[in-house]
Parts: C-alpha cells; structure tokens; sequence
C-alpha cells in the first residue's frame, strides 16, 4: 500500500479509512488532517509510536501530547468535567480548540502532566478525522505536524510525503487545512485561562 492515501475532505473513502484504523491498531503512526493543521498521531497506548513522534519531532520531556477524542461523552472517559466547564465545551466542540482538563485515571501517565494532572483534550472538525474515529474505537493521541526549524505546520500532503514518509506509516492527504495551530484553553482552574490564541476564536473564553 502507498504511504500517501488521497482521501476527499468532505466524504473521505471507507476503505482507506479502514486502512489508517488499523495502521493505528497495528501501533503505526499516521500524520493526518484536522479543522486547524496538520497532525501526527498515534494509538493511546502505542508507548513506541508516541517515541517515534518525539523523535521526529525533536520534543523535549514532557512535550504537551493531545487526546483527540470522538465527542463530548468520550471526554468524560480521559478529563473530570464540572458543568460550567461542559456548557464551554458544548459551544466550542467540534472545533479548532486544544482544551486543558484535569485528568481521570483513564488517561495514560506519559499524557499527563505530572504536577498538575491535567491533559490536553480535543475534539477537531475535520470529516476525515470524524470519520476515521467512527471507524477506530479509541481517541488518537496527536502533535501539532511542525518539524524542528520549520515556521509552520506543513499543510500539503505531497511535501509530507516527501519530507517525513519515511518516519511515518500512512499520510492521510485531504489537501490543505491551513497552517494556523488551535487556541488552547486552559480549563482545569475556576475559570478559563488562554494559554494559545490561534484559530478558534478566543472571545468566548476572555
């Protein structure tokens, strides 16, 4: 198979769906478009592909990963929600928004951040990842695709092909979604904090 799967944006194919869902059972990477960017991610407890990213991407410890989920009912699975927080979420998802929650048990401790127990939670509006997680039972964990001394996210999946194929196992190409990165939120305090402005809009959270 091609490491490069052309699927259409708004109606992505079945079959090539079925094929990312179980490259990321098999403990593969994929990079793969979102509402904001591009992304690489992986299966939540797939520990070596999680290093196979790091090393791709050059992060440092404790490098902030994403749980990419489904819907708000999944998030209650990974993030403690109280109900001013799920009336934020309920506006701003699906959408281009990371949001910074306190963790359940269920979350993966190399997810987590270790002193404050939280985690980064997302639940992007892109069909090609929607329906991928349709097709794939459990939330990926995801990085923003931006490689050591680049100024953006890459964009067009020909260029991620031919710039990191090699590191990665399918690339999902539904042409470009932007370079913009998601606003990211901070939830986990009394009230909610900006951490990132990006391309969700910030107003409803200032």
């Amino acid at each position: 198979m091609n490491r490069r799967l052309e699927l259409h944006p708004k109606t992505p194919q079945p079959r090539l769906l079925r094929a990312a869902a179980d490259c990321l059972a098999g403990g593969g990477v994929i990079a793969y478009p979102t509402d904001s960017c591009y992304a690489l991610g992986c299966a939540l407890g797939a520990k070596p592909a999680m290093e196979r990213i790091q090393a791709l991407r050059q992060t440092r410890k404790g490098h902030f990963f994403t749980v990419v989920c489904r819907d708000l009912a999944e998030i209650a699975r990974f993030a403690v929600v109280e109900n001013w927080q799920y009336r934020l979420l309920r506006n701003s998802t699906p959408g281009p928004y990371v949001f910074v929650l306190r963790a359940t048990r269920q979350v993966p401790r190399r997810l987590m951040d270790a002193r404050r127990k939280t985690v980064g939670i997302r639940v992007p509006d892109h069909e090609v990842v929607r329906a991928l997680l349709r097709d794939y039972p459990e939330p990926i964990m995801s990085t923003t695709l931006q490689l050591p001394g680049d100024d953006a996210p890459m964009t067009d999946g020909r260029e991620i092909e031919a710039r990191i194929g090699h590191a990665v196992d399918l690339v999902l190409d539904a042409g470009s979604c932007g370079v913009e990165p998601s606003t990211i939120v901070d939830l986990s305090g009394d009230s909610p904090v900006l951490l990132r402005v990006g391309k969700g809009d910030p107003r409803p959270f200032q």
